[in-house]
């Protein structure tokens, strides 16, 4: 039987909810990363973490990996300081919606208990998706001939 762990301020733990404890697909192309990661690691047994410390073979602990490394890649990328991990949560999010995954789909693969916390804590649309929308509703406005048409959008915004 498989357990279902989460790793929170580098305590090893059960996982926070029932929700937690669904499976969520794994694409093929990310399995093959992954298996090839553990391949090439310290620590290639099934029983290992996917990702320990080398010194501990245990997980790390994620607020010294946001500091020492997820701040210092996002601050080189030109994206500041302020990415935590739940910026990949919303990145996430964005991305989904972006596919046109329909919402249950995206609280399931959240692991959401509630599809409100899908919709309001990480609904967020990309700017391209929402000047697209808006481009096209205009062009319910002025007709499908007028003389701009929703590909030649410009940049500008409206606050």
């Amino acid at each position: 039987m498989l357990v279902q762990r989460s790793v929170v301020g580098g305590r090893v733990d059960d996982v926070k909810t029932e929700y937690s404890k669904d499976d969520v697909p794994l694409d093929d192309r990310l399995a093959e990363a992954l298996l090839s990661w553990r391949a090439a690691s310290f620590f290639p047994r099934d029983t290992d973490w996917v990702f320990a410390n080398p010194v501990t073979g245990r997980p790390y602990h994620q607020e010294s990996l946001r500091k020492r490394q997820l701040q210092r890649a996002a601050k080189l990328a030109g994206l500041g300081v302020d990415i935590g991990w739940h910026t990949f949560r919303h990145t996430y999010r964005s991305w989904l919606d972006e596919t046109g995954a329909p919402m249950k789909v995206q609280q399931e693969l959240m692991r959401h208990a509630s599809i409100q916390t899908t919709m309001n804590v990480y609904g967020r649309a990309m700017t391209e998706t929402k000047r697209r929308a808006n481009s096209q509703v205009v062009g319910l406005v002025f007709g499908p001939n007028s003389q701009h048409s929703p590909e030649n959008t410009g940049v500008a915004t409206v606050q």
